[in-house]
């Protein structure tokens, strides 16, 4: 009793020293670059895949689940060892001793979850390591949107035999992720640094949840699996999985990690990844146009073929049959996520990858469009 006692009040400590270690490594994010993230973290990450990726479901989902028994359990212990005779002096020992057992799980927590992958978080911007700027014009991004809906019509006339036909994904899931895992590993890109060799995703349990909570998938931080929601369509998966194979990658905000995605997926020999990955970054393109002038982002979508509007109706009515309280409840938990772990625009930082893709475009000229 002891022991525990004392192990308790050590981890309860540590946690106050954990969020100045955070705070400082904030300031020094190519210390997390040079020594984590392409360092300690490539071995554990290994590690994580060696362990985890031969199991036929995911470890991860269940580990979450485990955690929100053991909260509630002790919840329900907080209530059910509430005694009305016990003297104030009883009752105030048992919650400081229930608070010390609540600050130092949560510190143990948050190292593992930092320890295991959460420090990339404060790694130096993607930007930075390709070498391209963040600002970009309105032309620029017009020109880019226009190249993309020239190549997006081209690659839709060749899947399917008529332009209002949208484009079918007639694959086992199963095979997408192995497409995918297989774009990764043949990428002759060399401005993304992909130590990539064992495949490591698989469709989440709570897939009906994350249907409800609007998302298509996450990365478990303590076993780096990939998990995606296999109720999606099937033509969002490329991207999908590859978003989640670049945090798995390390790359764990959000902009970077669809940033990544796209690049993998339109540089792919495949033309169905081809196409996913073209459809993918021209969303965002014309989301970001939209707000920059709304007249010419309808004129870009009239160029578009009737069938690549329809894959997109697709996607659009899936979450719209999902959509409800628990989506918009969810969205805010995930932004303020975000904007703890150094994503100070929230869930709106996933409009970012606009600039990555605009510039690395426009200045790299290295795109296989």
């Amino acid at each position: 009793m002891q022991l525990k006692k004392i192990t308790l009040k050590c981890l309860a400590l540590f946690f106050p020293l954990q969020l100045l270690l955070i705070y400082i490594l904030k300031q020094h994010p190519f210390w997390v670059e040079t020594y984590y993230s392409e360092g300690l973290f490539l071995f554990i990450s290994q590690l994580q895949h060696y362990l985890t990726s031969w199991i036929p479901f995911s470890l991860g989902d269940l580990f979450y689940a485990a955690l929100v028994l053991v909260i509630l359990f002790w919840i329900l212990n907080l209530f059910r060892n509430r005694s009305v005779s016990a003297s104030w002096t009883s009752r105030f020992r048992s919650i400081r001793s229930r608070l010390l057992e609540a600050l130092a799980f949560i510190s143990l927590v948050y190292f593992l979850f930092h320890l295991f992958w959460g420090f990339n978080y404060y790694r130096p911007p993607l930007h930075l390591s390709l070498g391209i700027s963040t600002e970009y014009t309105k032309e620029e991004l017009h020109e880019f949107a226009c190249d993309l809906i020239q190549k997006i019509n081209t690659l839709h006339s060749q899947l399917v035999n008529n332009d209002s036909l949208r484009v079918e994904y007639d694959f086992k899931q199963t095979q997408l992720q192995k497409l995918v895992f297989e774009a990764y590993k043949n990428s002759a890109n060399d401005d993304i640094k992909i130590p990539f060799r064992v495949e490591n995703v698989k469709k989440s349990l709570f897939s009906l949840p994350l249907s409800y909570a609007g998302f298509s998938g996450y990365v478990n931080p303590f076993t780096n699996e990939g998990q995606y929601n296999y109720k999606i369509p099937k033509y969002k998966l490329p991207t999908t999985i590859a978003h989640e194979i670049g945090h798995q990658l390390g790359f764990s905000k959000e902009n970077e990690a669809n940033f990544i995605a796209s690049i993998i997926t339109m540089e792919d020999e495949n033309e169905f990844l081809r196409y996913s990955g073209l459809t993918f970054s021209l969303k965002y393109s014309l989301n970001d146009m939209y707000k920059k002038d709304p007249l010419l982002s309808e004129a870009l979508i009239a160029e578009l073929h009737p069938g690549v509007l329809e894959n997109y109706k697709e996607v659009q009515e899936f979450w719209q049959a999902y959509s409800g309280p628990v989506e918009l409840v969810m969205e805010t938990v995930y932004g303020n996520y975000l904007k703890v772990n150094n994503q100070p625009q929230g869930i709106d930082s996933y409009n970012y990858v606009v600039a990555l893709l605009v510039n690395y475009y426009q200045q790299k000229q290295t795109i296989n469009l």
